[in-house]
Parts: C-alpha cells; sequence; structure tokens
C-alpha cells in the first residue's frame, strides 16, 4: 500500500520541520499511550505477512491485530457507531492478498470479548488483548470471493446480528473481525484480522440518556514562524501548507466539514458542534501578507498569494460561527522565556495586554484598523480582529505542550489569563479530572496562584493523541475514530447517577489531520445519544475535580537554556534602546519584540539547529538598531576652531522613524588642552541630522586627538565611536601670556636703547667703538 510522506495528502513531504512531541511527564510505563494501543489497529491495517498462523479460528491474543497473517484487511465501514440490541453490526472491509500464496474459500466472523465499563479496564485490553472468545458469531462467506490470488484486492460487506454477540450490557467491547482461508495446499488457516471495540447501549438511538458526556474541542490554527528578524520571509513553505491539500487547508477543512442544524431561537443554521479555534496572531499576519502579495522569498515573488488569500476568507467564515482564542505572539515557549528571567517579554507577546506585532505598513496595520473603540487592547487580539473580523478570547493560555512552570502561571495571571488548557500531566493529579480513576470525568479544575485563583481545563491526552494518530493514515481513520468513541464510551459508563462527565480535546499544535476522520469524531459528539457537543467556554461552568499542582516542563522539553542566552542578550538591548526611545517605546519597538518573540517561539522545540540560526539572526539584526543612531565624521576627519571658547558642532544622524534620546561623550587624548562640557540628554527627531554645539575651552593652540561617543542615556553604545582630529589657530590663555610678556620685553629693550643713544648724544660723546673682532661696523651714510 502506498505510504503517506510527512503528513501531506497529495504525497507531498510536509515543509515544516521535523517535531519532538513534548510529553511533559508522561505516565511511568507509558501507560495507556494512544499511539502504542493504536499500533495495533495499524499494523493490523499494514497485514505484514508472517510465518506463524493460529489454528483456524482461534485468536491471536498477543497482538489482537493480522500483523502477522498473510493477508492485509483494511476496515472502511463499521456501523453503527453505537450498537442497540436490535441492531446488526455491518462492516464493509478489503482483503489484499501480498503473499505469494493463493487462498480460496475465505469467510468471515465477528468474535468478542468480555464487556468493558471503566477507562482502566480499556488501557489494560489495549496493553494486552483478550481472547475475543466470550461470544462468537458464525462464519459467512466472503462475498465474491471464490479466490485471491497474489497481488489481488477484494472488497466486500457483511453484517452480523447483534445478539449473535451478546451484546447485553451497555459498555465497550473488545472485538475481532476474522478472516479465514485455505491455500493451495489445502492447509485452512487465519488469513487475516483486525481487532477494535464496539459500543454498546442498551437505548434507542433516538432517546437520549439522562446525563451525556459533554465533549469540547479546541481546535490549533499554528504554524512555525516563516520570518526572519527584520519580517522578512525566509522561505516560501507556507506558500505548501495553503495549498490544496496542505496541512492548514486542511485543519480548516475539517471544521468546515461539521453538519449544521436550525438554531431554535435565531431560526439561522449554526454549525452542530461548537469548535474553538486557536489562532496564532503571528501566522495571521504571515497569511495577511502573502494574501496582499507583499512578500518576497529570495528577492523573488512568493508563490502563495491566491491561497492564502482563499485560506483566509475560509478562516473569517469559521471564526463567524466559532469562538476564536488568540495565542502569545508566535506561540512563544512561555517557559523558556520566564525560565530565562525575560517574564517582560513574555508579557508584551500576550494577546491581551501585549504589544507585539509585526508593522507592515507605514501606520503598522495589516488591513484597515477598525473603527475606533472596537478594537481589543492587546496588539494580537487587534490582529485577529483586523485579519478574522472577530474580537477573540485573551483571557485563556494553552501553552505548547500541556504543561507550566509555577512561575510561568504568575506570570500569565499577571497579564490578564484568568484560564490555563493543560495535558493532564501537567498537573500531579490531572489523571483524576480526565476518569482514570473510575470517577466521572470533570475537564475543570482550580488552581491556586499568588495572584489568586486561576481556573485549569485539563485535555485528555488520550483523545488528543488519538486526533494526532488519525493523520498516519487515512484509510485507517474508521477504526482510529472507533478507538475514540470507546474512549468516550467508558468515561460515559463511569458516570454516576445524574453526573455528567465534561471532557475537553486539545490536539497538538502540529496536528495533521484527514479532515474526514477528525470531522467524523467532532460529529460525533451531536450524532450519539450519549453524547453532547459544548463549547470549551461552557466547561468553565461545570462541575470542578482536584487536580492537585503543576508539575512543571522538564527542562530538556524547552527551548534549551544555552541558546535561549542569546535571547535574553538581545532584551538586554532592547531594553536599554527602549529606555532612549521618545514617547511609547512598546508600540516603537514592536517589530523588534515580533522578532524575540519569533525567535523564543515553542514551534522550535525539538529542532536545535533551527532554534540556534533564529537566535544569531536576532542578534545580529537587534545589533543594527543601534547603528541606525550615530555620529557623522567630518569630511576631512578634522574640525578648526577659530576661537579658544568656539563650540565644537557635530552632526548626529537618526535614521529610525521614531525619535530618541542620546548623550555624547568627547574624550581627548591625554586630557591635555582642550576641555568640553558635558551637554546633556539630547533629543534626535525622527530620520533626521541633527548639529550638536558643545561648549569648548581650548588650553592652547595646535590639533587634538578626540574621541567621540554617542550612547543612550543609561549608557549603551550607538554607532560607532569616531576619531577626530580638533585643531585650533586660536590662542588659549597660557599661550597668550607668554606673547604678551616676550612682546613687553622687547619693547623694554627698544625702549633702553634708545635711552641710552639719546643721553649720549646730549653729551656729546663719542659713540662706542666696534669691538675688532665683532668685525666691520655697518656703513654709515655721509653727512
Amino acid at each position: 500500500m502506498t505510504r503517506r510522506v510527512a503528513g501531506r495528502a497529495d504525497g507531498r513531504p510536509n515543509t515544516s520541520p521535523p517535531r519532538t512531541t513534548p510529553t511533559g511527564g508522561r505516565r511511568e510505563g507509558g501507560r495507556r499511550l494512544v499511539l502504542g494501543a493504536l499500533a495495533t489497529v495499524v499494523t493490523g491495517l499494514l497485514g505484514v505477512p508472517g510465518t506463524a498462523h493460529a489454528a483456524p479460528g482461534d485468536p491471536d491474543s498477543s497482538t489482537g491485530s493480522s500483523a502477522d497473517r498473510p493477508l492485509e484487511l483494511t476496515v472502511s465501514r463499521l456501523e453503527p457507531r453505537t450498537v442497540t440490541p436490535d441492531a446488526a453490526v455491518e462492516v464493509t472491509a478489503t482483503l489484499r492478498n501480498d503473499s505469494t500464496e493463493t487462498y480460496d474459500d475465505l469467510e468471515v466472523r465477528l468474535q468478542r470479548g468480555e464487556v468493558l465499563t471503566t477507562r482502566s479496564g480499556l488501557a489494560a485490553d489495549l496493553a494486552r488483548p483478550g481472547d475475543h472468545t466470550a461470544a462468537i458469531a458464525p462464519f459467512v462467506e466472503v462475498p465474491g470471493a471464490d479466490e485471491l490470488e497474489p497481488g489481488e484486492a477484494l472488497t466486500f460487506s457483511f453484517s452480523t446480528p447483534a445478539e449473535a454477540l451478546q451484546l447485553t450490557a451497555e459498555g465497550v467491547y473488545p472485538v475481532l473481525l476474522n478472516v479465514n482461508g485455505t491455500r493451495a495446499d489445502g492447509v485452512t488457516e487465519r488469513a487475516a484480522e483486525v481487532a477494535t471495540h464496539l459500543v454498546a447501549q442498551s437505548v434507542a438511538s433516538e432517546t437520549a440518556p439522562e446525563a451525556r458526556t459533554e465533549v469540547a474541542w479546541l481546535w490549533p490554527v499554528t504554524d512555525r514562524p516563516h520570518r526572519d528578524a527584520t519580517g522578512a520571509f525566509t522561505d516560501d513553505a507556507l506558500a505548501a501548507q495553503v495549498d490544496d491539500g496542505g496541512r492548514l487547508d486542511r485543519i480548516v477543512d475539517t471544521v468546515e466539514q461539521l453538519p449544521r442544524t436550525s438554531d431554535a431561537a435565531t431560526a439561522e443554521t449554526v454549525p452542530a458542534v461548537p469548535v474553538t479555534l486557536a489562532v496564532d496572531p503571528a501566522l495571521l499576519e504571515e497569511l495577511a501578507a502573502m494574501a496582499a502579495g507583499a512578500y518576497l522569498v529570495d528577492g523573488e515573488e512568493g508563490t502563495g498569494t491566491a491561497d492564502a488569500a482563499a485560506l483566509l476568507e475560509r478562516l473569517r467564515r469559521l471564526a463567524a460561527d466559532h469562538d476564536v482564542v488568540a495565542l502569545p505572539y508566535a506561540d512563544v515557549d512561555a517557559d523558556a522565556l520566564v525560565a530565562a528571567g525575560e517574564g517582560e517579554a513574555l508579557l508584551r507577546t500576550l494577546p491581551g495586554a501585549g504589544t507585539v506585532r509585526q508593522p507592515s505598513t507605514a501606520d503598522g496595520a495589516l488591513v484597515p484598523t477598525p473603527a475606533a473603540g472596537t478594537a481589543p487592547t492587546g496588539a494580537g487580539a487587534a490582529v485577529v480582529e483586523e485579519v478574522l473580523g472577530v474580537q477573540p478570547r485573551t483571557d485563556l493560555a494553552w501553552p505548547a505542550g500541556g504543561t507550566l512552570d509555577e512561575g510561568t502561571l504568575t506570570t500569565l495571571a499577571t497579564g490578564g489569563v484568568g484560564t490555563v488548557v493543560l495535558a493532564e500531566d501537567g498537573l500531579t493529579d490531572g489523571s483524576q479530572a480526565v476518569g482514570d480513576d473510575g470517577d466521572p470525568a470533570a475537564a475543570r479544575g482550580v488552581l491556586e496562584t499568588t495572584g489568586g485563583p486561576v481556573t485549569t481545563l485539563v485535555a485528555d491526552g488520550e483523545l488528543a493523541e488519538a486526533v494526532e494518530t488519525a493523520t498516519l493514515r487515512p484509510e485507517a481513520g474508521r477504526l482510529v475514530e472507533q478507538r475514540y468513541l470507546a474512549e468516550l464510551a467508558t468515561l460515559h459508563a463511569q458516570q454516576a447517577d445524574g453526573v455528567t462527565s465534561t471532557v475537553l480535546v486539545a490536539p497538538p499544535r502540529w496536528v495533521d489531520p484527514d479532515p474526514g476522520t477528525v470531522a467524523a469524531m467532532m460529529t460525533d459528539t451531536a450524532t450519539q445519544p450519549w453524547l453532547a457537543p459544548v463549547s470549551v467556554a461552557a466547561l468553565a461552568d461545570r462541575p470542578a475535580a482536584e487536580v492537585g499542582e503543576l508539575t512543571g516542563t522538564d527542562p530538556d522539553v524547552r527551548l534549551p537554556a544555552a541558546t535561549m542566552a542569546g535571547i535574553v542578550e538581545t532584551s538586554e538591548v532592547r531594553d536599554d534602546f527602549a529606555a532612549a526611545v521618545v514617547g511609547d517605546a512598546d508600540e516603537a519597538l514592536a517589530g523588534y519584540d515580533a522578532a524575540i518573540a519569533r525567535a523564543a517561539s515553542a514551534q522550535r522545540r525539538g529542532d536545535p539547529e533551527a532554534f540556534q540560526a533564529a537566535v544569531t539572526d536576532l542578534q545580529g539584526t537587534v545589533a543594527r538598531l543601534r547603528e541606525q543612531v550615530s555620529l557623522v565624521s567630518p569630511a576631512d576627519g578634522t574640525y578648526t576652531l577659530a576661537s579658544s571658547d568656539a563650540p565644537l558642532v557635530l552632526t548626529v544622524r537618526n535614521d529610525l522613524p521614531f525619535a530618541v534620546d542620546v548623550r555624547l561623550d568627547l574624550e581627548s587624548r591625554r586630557n591635555v588642552g582642550l576641555v568640553t562640557e558635558d551637554i546633556g540628554v539630547q533629543t534626535l527627531e525622527p530620520e533626521s541630522l541633527t548639529t550638536l554645539e558643545v561648549p569648548a575651552d581650548v588650553q592652547q593652540s595646535g590639533g587634538f586627538a578626540v574621541t567621540a561617543r554617542l550612547t543612550t542615556p543609561a549608557g549603551g553604545p550607538l554607532g560607532d565611536p569616531v576619531q577626530l582630529q580638533v585643531r585650533s589657530t586660536a590662542y588659549g590663555p597660557v599661550t597668550l601670556a607668554i606673547t604678551l610678556g616676550a612682546a613687553a620685553l622687547l619693547a623694554l629693550l627698544f625702549l633702553r636703547r634708545a635711552v641710552r643713544f639719546v643721553l649720549r648724544r646730549r653729551r656729546g660723546e663719542p659713540a662706542p667703538t666696534p669691538d675688532p673682532a665683532a668685525g666691520l661696523p655697518p656703513a654709515r651714510s655721509p653727512v
């Protein structure tokens, strides 16, 4: 059979990176891990030939599957989903002969094991299947199967009355679909088998039980970031996700397939199953940029414009019908940020009160901004409203992996979060909330924090993983759905009189659904008489279970601390720069905050190389933020001062779209000859050149080497230091005093000589006789 490649419906490779599922501390021994349990079903569908064969009609209790059978058996139809005493169990299946033997005389039957009425009993059966011999229906001939030669396939249908299986009690029955065949050598053997479960109820389908099990769905609409720290697209992988058959296309298609029903109050049709959509504002920004044709990949126009626009229109229609929850921007790893001391960075990503978004136009809007007074407070919520046209819920947090550290919960509560969705393993007593102890399931709990109580909604891990498994092989979907129903049926059987079980299904972020299978799972909550669909919001009004305390997040699961140090470094630069911003720093630096959030996305868990690359890119981008405010060097590197008190005039450039405060520091070599004053904090207007005059006092004439540095008010460097040569043609005080003193002395000497000359003339004294050694006297003009 053709195996599906990396979750793409069309067989093309999935463009998202591989991810490691964060377990958050799964129960020891992996009790009831649904993927392991469903391996029973999936391996049965694979039909790997083997050499060990059971006797005709004897079940192989060690596997409960046809993994060691020569024929492959695939079940495509199993009805009804809830079996009542007067019903007939109808099966449609396909037999494929991948062996080298020819089989004839093919016959099929159903046989069952003992009824299961608790979740722990179902877990035990999945871990070690029973013998399926409590009741055995008679063999019937496989229709149209004279013989099945190697390489041939045969699709057939048959039915068995429920009374033949003696389904007398309500609960879940392990069943085996058993096919016998005769080889060419005359040996009859079990040629194929598939194990599954039947849900039995004693009520008729049109009669609802007094207390139905309530099921709510939280459906993620997320993907890894596809932008670098500057906001440019790093790849065109998102185009494949929104293409026909891509992962995001199938996520939307799943909810679109849900049936609609008439609302008695409004006479309008509404979805029969309420689904809460959990959306990432960063993803919506990317899709909006794609839909507008405003994205380039490696300098070339991206290919996903039309598909992104179509997907957004479909999302808008869904958002109009279903509740929407906004996740933190870029679905950040909240635990990693708080553990690194970056709680403020986490708060800025929260959709209700945060400021993070990626500006994409001059005014930072993706599409026309809603009318005044209608937009939510937070930037993330505003993105959701702008793109999808609805105001999302912002007080609910759903951390990736379903676990939280205590400090993270406190930080979230500070940011306005009043409800958190956690996995059962994220709480010390979470197993009670999902009915593992035999009591009714109660999805709601309460956690006490320093800021007060926080409502906790506990997601059922087994059901979430069942949904995840439904993406592996769409042809196995019907039995995966049946496994999901069996889990719910055991929870329903555990209900006490008048007590309703409540269940929350929250698949992992990277769910890659087969739409038909998962839509059928969702629809079951509306069509099965013992189930009832409810919204996530409705769970907050249901009875609460004791959930214990937080178990915390395994440090090996969250983003690695060593690489997080790079995010801490950039956050420190950001905070230093924020203190220099004139006006709203969070608004001015929203794009840089968005870059930090994308680098710290929980979608990078399990991919350390991609995480490191994102952090390195972030560091370079934030470093360039400092370079956009700088000193302008003079053309020849020299300033000339005309007087001893002439100011030193410097030019400063601000290339940023917002005003900043700066300080100027001047230092002359050996601090001799030139003294400058501190001009204090100066404001630079957006995208401007500013002239700063620094009072200077020249102590002596000549040239001076001066280093000029521009900093934030807190001392963070801006631009590069500039080396200047300052030249003065004016006399300083000392030089002037020396010069004047020398001139005065010279004048006195000339005055003394003149006086002596005059006195000699008056006395008639001859001129002094020259010294012969001194040479001839100067020539004199004749009288």
